[in-house]
């Protein structure tokens, strides 16, 4: 059974979604193919073809529930631009890799990481991700925090905090909420150099505010993800401002005392303000991708055994509590990550603004659109993947390196100016778990057990992957 067959169930979370959707969403349905905009005469530019979707929530529910299968869906049915309306906003949605290409080395600088408000904005405003102009600057300076020499201390941690929390796991246990809990542990040591229990408050502040990306209904309803979400911004806000004096007086190894005292080759330092904005948004971009990638992993592990013992043993040969240096040994746990990136990307959409018209790939995108590129439609194109749905892992190693058939073809991290700065600790924080679970356990599926994931926010599975342990 295929990748895309077991993810076949319907609901978005716990919300029964009719069957008529799947038809609409997948099959092409009956809805009336338009255009976003006509392009200028005589520009030899093809209009942007796509649809609005249901009448108020647009092609939002379909998105939520079926996600890189709907995406997919609509490159098969429009091609690599198109457009649908979403969370009220019209919006061209981009799929393969040349188009891929052009958006996110964005060489022309039309398109603007304002993209990114639709979603992020207010929760995690100017976060590295957000900027334009100042995106240079502010990266040459969190850059110190993450030099070789941090990302062994940073290893360091993880590895203490992750023997810890695996200590003592029982026979049957639940993937997600383990691997999310293990990964806040690791974030609030390496963050903030506290345990996890200290900063219970902050992270649930983190959740709703990581829920409040998603809502519907995008202002402030009794109740509602948005008025919660907006609610943990501002104790986010609270907590690091109170802790930003200690931090600039700190000689600590922890991120944040290191972006309180970071500066670049002329000196320049972060303020007050945007130390905060940085350190609440590293937390969205670190925590959950880390525990989506960790799961995927898991999940597939359970269903490879081969591919588990063929890790176990260079972990068995390692030994435990590696430092970074052995961690970049472990080849095989690499090309099981990237696949498992490949397959379940953790950022499932990059998000831009178009500042003004633009020639994308040949079809006209005016300005002011709301731009999204969708990874999966590249991991999944059988131009540049054999068997794409298969969980393969060779695919990413000597000699075939499917992932080198075009710069964009993977792009879990996304790509340009703006490529995830933190993906080499999100890497190796993920090798860490799996390295130290391979050493106390293997894991299997229970009996006929379906894996669906959840695309209503961070990619996560319904029911949280459950599995059975068997002690070494």
């Amino acid at each position: 059974m295929t990748h895309e067959q077991e993810t076949r169930r319907l609901s978005i979370g716990t919300v029964p979604v009719p069957r008529w959707l799947e038809t609409r969403a997948l099959r092409g349905g009956a809805a009336r193919t338009r255009h976003l905009a006509e392009p200028p005469p005589g520009s030899g530019l093809r209009a942007v073809p796509g649809d609005a979707g249901l009448p108020l929530v647009g092609h939002g529910l379909e998105w939520m529930r079926y996600g890189p299968r709907f995406e997919r869906a609509r490159v098969t049915r429009y091609g690599p631009v198109s457009w649908m309306k979403a969370f009220g906003v019209k919006m061209a949605v981009v799929g393969g890799a040349d188009a891929t290409q052009a958006v996110l080395t964005n060489k022309d600088k039309a398109f603007s990481q304002a993209g990114w408000n639709l979603f992020l904005d207010p929760f995690f405003k100017r976060g590295l991700l957000m900027l334009d102009d100042e995106h240079l600057q502010h990266r040459r300076i969190m850059q110190q925090a993450f030099t070789r020499p941090r990302l062994a201390g940073y290893a360091e941690v993880a590895g203490r905090v992750v023997r810890a929390g695996l200590a003592d796991l029982p026979d049957r246990f639940t993937v997600h909420p383990a691997m999310a809990r293990l990964t806040m542990g690791i974030g609030s040591q390496v963050f903030m150099a506290s345990s996890i229990d200290t900063n219970e408050p902050v992270l649930r502040a983190f959740r709703a505010a990581v829920d409040g990306t998603t809502a519907l209904a995008r202002f402030s309803v009794p109740g509602g993800k948005w008025q919660a979400g907006s609610r943990g911004r501002r104790k986010l806000e609270e907590y690091f401002t109170a802790a930003l004096p200690g931090k600039r007086n700190s000689a600590g190894n922890d991120l944040f005392s290191v972006l309180a005292s970071a500066q670049d080759e002329d000196g320049q330092r972060f303020t007050d303000t945007e130390v905060v904005d940085h350190m609440i948004f590293l937390m969205v971009a670190a925590l959950d991708t880390s525990a989506t990638t960790a799961t995927a992993a898991m999940y597939h592990l359970a269903r490879r055994p081969e591919w588990q013992e063929r890790a176990r043993a260079e972990s068995v040969a390692l030994g435990p509590a590696p430092d970074l240096d052995g961690l970049d040994r472990l080849t095989t746990l690499d090309l099981v990550v990237k696949e498992s990136l490949r397959l379940v990307a953790p950022v499932p959409t990059f998000v831009r603004r178009t500042v003004r018209d633009v020639d994308l790939t040949g079809y006209h995108v005016p300005a002011g659109t709301t731009t999204i590129v969708m990874p999966a439609a590249n991991h999944y194109d059988p131009a540049y993947w054999h068997d794409p749905d298969a969980f393969d892992p060779d695919r990413f190693a000597e000699p075939r390196r499917e992932d080198r058939a075009h710069r964009f073809a993977f792009v879990p991290f996304g790509g340009g100016a703006h490529k995830c700065i933190g993906m080499v600790l999100g890497f190796l924080e993920v090798k860490t778990i799996l390295h130290e679970l391979l050493l106390r356990h293997r894991w299997r599926l229970p009996e006929g057990y379906r894996m669906r994931w959840d695309w209503s926010n961070t990619p996560s599975p319904a029911g949280g992957l459950p599995v059975h342990l068997d002690r070494i």
